[in-house]
């Protein structure tokens, strides 16, 4: 059994106070097949700054900006592994909502989500059950994966609520879709070329998206053992709609890569994601390293830069953030 357990206190912002089971599975496995029962974790994607095909674990997005962040799902995940590829299987039969800050809390819209008036296309709400179906294989040296997914959206569509007396407020709004994904990984030498695509309908109306790049790789820098990637992608959702909680929409985005390959497996990731419609910038650093057998020093930061007052990320203008975080291991 794995088991992995979340928890977070603020004294500032209640709705950041929750709690979470990430990882609660149970395994059973034969020679020609794998079945795993319970809250379980699953990422699909391949590229390194956005990564649109991942939609079976909803966002825990207090927790973060760049929805790395996940829930657990409860789930049934039958695995059957082929020599012409794996295929995959998922029921779904509990739906986690997403979470958003609360007045005091950061990041957030310029108005507060109401999580607590949540609104479902479906009249079973949380109890839809939703379903997935992936291939994935490996054709020379391109790793291939392809999916659908129907049922309830992990993106809710976020609805302008105003009563007389009140102040007005965001209400989530869960629609039901079918995506259909593509998502694949090509290396060739020092180059890794990367993609991910995706056609959704259901949401007010059908729309696609990609997201594609490269990574090249400079080994043994300065006849040292650290390792230097150079990464660059673009990402295109063709929605223009005001309610959508994506701010990537038409952005280039760089970066660099750097493992130092010591003892202390020590990585440092640095980024600049440009808006090409607004001319907005962020720029992100992630940084990583051990400290001894048991603990492991992680930071990441995020500075917002001339950001457009009619971009989407308007509201985040000023919440520039580095957050510093000590992991014990027992």
């Amino acid at each position: 059994m794995n088991l992995k357990g979340f928890y977070r206190e603020d004294s500032v912002d209640s709705e950041r106070s929750h709690g979470d089971v990430r990882l609660a599975e149970l395994l059973y496995f034969t020679d020609s097949w794998e079945l795993a029962a319970g809250a379980g974790r699953v990422f699909w994607g391949a590229t390194e700054f956005v990564h649109l095909v991942d939609i079976i674990n909803q966002t825990d997005l207090i927790e973060s900006l760049d929805g790395e962040e996940k829930f657990g799902q409860p789930m049934l995940h039958l695995t059957i592994p082929k020599e012409w590829g794996v295929f995959e299987a998922f029921v779904l039969p509990w739906f986690r909502e997403r979470t958003f800050p609360g007045q005091d809390g950061r990041f957030r819209s310029p108005l507060v989500v109401d999580s607590d008036a949540a609104r479902f296309e479906s009249s079973s709400r949380q109890h839809h059950l939703d379903a997935a179906l992936r291939y994935t294989t490996t054709l020379g040296n391109a790793d291939i994966g392809i999916a659908h997914f129907i049922g309830t959206g992990r993106e809710p569509a976020l609805l302008l609520s105003s009563q007389a007396g009140t102040a007005p407020v965001l209400i989530p709004y869960y629609q039901q879709i079918a995506q259909t994904s593509l998502d694949l990984q090509w290396s060739a030498g020092e180059w890794l070329l990367k993609g991910e695509a995706l056609y959704r309908s259901g949401q007010s109306r059908s729309f696609s998206a990609i997201t594609c790049g490269f990574e090249y790789t400079y080994s043994a820098l300065g006849n040292t053992l650290m390792d230097l990637g150079v990464i660059g992608e673009y990402v295109f959702d063709d929605r223009n709609e005001g309610w959508i909680t994506t701010i990537y929409e038409n952005d280039i985005m760089g970066g660099l890569r750097l493992a130092v390959n010591d003892l202390d497996d020590t990585t440092v990731l640095v980024g600049v994601i440009r808006d090409l419609d607004y001319a907005s910038t962020i720029i992100l650093v992630e940084a990583s390293r051990r400290l001894g057998d048991a603990i492991r020093l992680n930071l990441d930061a995020t500075w917002f830069v001339d950001i457009d007052q009619e971009d989407p990320a308007a509201a985040l203008s000023r919440d520039s953030a580095v957050k510093l975080e000590l992991v014990w291991y027992w």
